[in-house]
């Protein structure tokens, strides 16, 4: 097994040499001498044209989302994110957790979208595909300056985590939020350490996390829970007590998406839990496919995310107990887009 990443195999996958920064240090949930990889995660400045993507899919919540960074060293063995990896000559399994692409220009990227006379403020979502609260940005620090442009410019942004890390920067959300400029997802699949650190190895601690939804709601911070994914066999146990603990720390709303294996992710998972969790292989992949008409995966918007047939049924109904037991008031967070028009025209300077 190797220890520390979610992977388990290198898959053969050619890709181009680029100027790289090595990083050999390694992260507190991985202080044990036993746990540590000899893979180390290398840094490749990139420097696109744009920044903000546009996110045609009619079952996500949101039209534009924004990627510091491509790869995460997160290393979640279930991320979706891992196919977009081999759009860049890199695989979806070690090199997305170690091969990290960082965009260099994105904060100026970003201030020069905003001056567009053409750009209209819609919500963007921070960490569309990849977390831009990744390790690396505790040094990079890119995150921040991107907030830093989204409340100069008075933008509605939402930020999707499961690292504490978004608490080094509460000064600027909370600065955004007294004008309704932010809400935070937070990410919270499982309360078991053991489990987190199987299926989300380099993650935040299920302790850390839970402190880090109670700092964002008692400042004041609209923030709700994402059970995603839920993994029949894993974790799908701990829907009840999840949303329990979640909605007594101040969470809004509870959302959830139900595991699907797509592309390489497939294969890629299969490897993981044969090496393991070999134990539950068989059990837990029969349940996946039950949830997507036999297969580990299923494409087709309205069903992917969520699912199909008994065993995705059982999950939605764990879902609405929970939601109308401990979330009896919940609502979409709406965000305030006019401030920016008004920031653009010169309006601000009245109030």
């Amino acid at each position: 097994m190797i220890k520390g990443r979610g992977a388990q195999k290198v898959n053969n996958h050619k890709f181009s040499e680029f100027s790289e920064e090595i990083r050999a240090d390694f992260l507190e949930y991985l202080s044990k001498e036993d746990e540590t990889s000899n893979i180390k995660t290398t840094f490749i400045p990139t420097f696109p044209k744009t920044i903000i993507n546009k996110v045609p899919s009619p079952d996500v919540h949101m039209l534009y989302s924004l990627n510091a960074y491509q790869g995460c060293e997160h290393g979640c063995i279930y991320c979706f994110a891992r196919n977009s990896h081999e759009y860049w000559g890199y695989n979806a399994g070690l090199d997305f957790e170690s091969k990290i692409l960082v965009k260099q220009n994105a904060v100026e990227l970003l201030e020069a979208k905003f001056k567009s006379p053409q750009w209209k403020a819609i919500p963007i979502g921070m960490s569309g595909n990849t977390d831009c609260y990744q390790p690396i940005e505790k040094k990079l620090e890119i995150t921040r300056s991107l907030l830093k442009i989204f409340l100069k410019y008075r933008h509605p942004v939402g930020i999707v985590t499961k690292n504490s890390l978004i608490l080094r920067d509460l000064d600027i959300i909370k600065e955004l939020a007294s004008f309704n400029l932010v809400s935070v997802y937070l990410s919270i699949t499982t309360l078991s350490e053991a489990t987190r650190r199987l299926v989300e190895p380099r993650t935040a601690t299920i302790k850390k996390r839970l402190q880090t939804l109670e700092e964002l709601t008692k400042n004041g911070i609209p923030t709700s829970v994402m059970i995603a994914p839920i993994i029949p066999g894993i974790n799908s146990h701990e829907i009840l007590p999840v949303a329990k603990i979640t909605s007594s720390l101040g969470a809004r709303s509870l959302g959830f998406t139900v595991v699907r294996l797509n592309g390489a992710i497939g294969k890629i998972f299969t490897d993981w839990i044969t090496e393991v969790l070999p134990d539950k292989k068989d059990k837990v992949l029969s349940l996946i496919k039950q949830c997507h008409q036999g297969n580990l995966n299923n494409s087709e918007f309205g069903l992917r995310k969520s699912g199909s047939g008994p065993v995705a049924n059982q999950i939605h109904q764990q879902i609405a107990i929970a939601r109308r037991k401990y979330f009896p008031n919940q609502k979409p967070i709406r965000l305030n887009c006019e401030l920016h028009h008004q920031f653009k025209t010169g309006q601000l300077a009245l109030f």
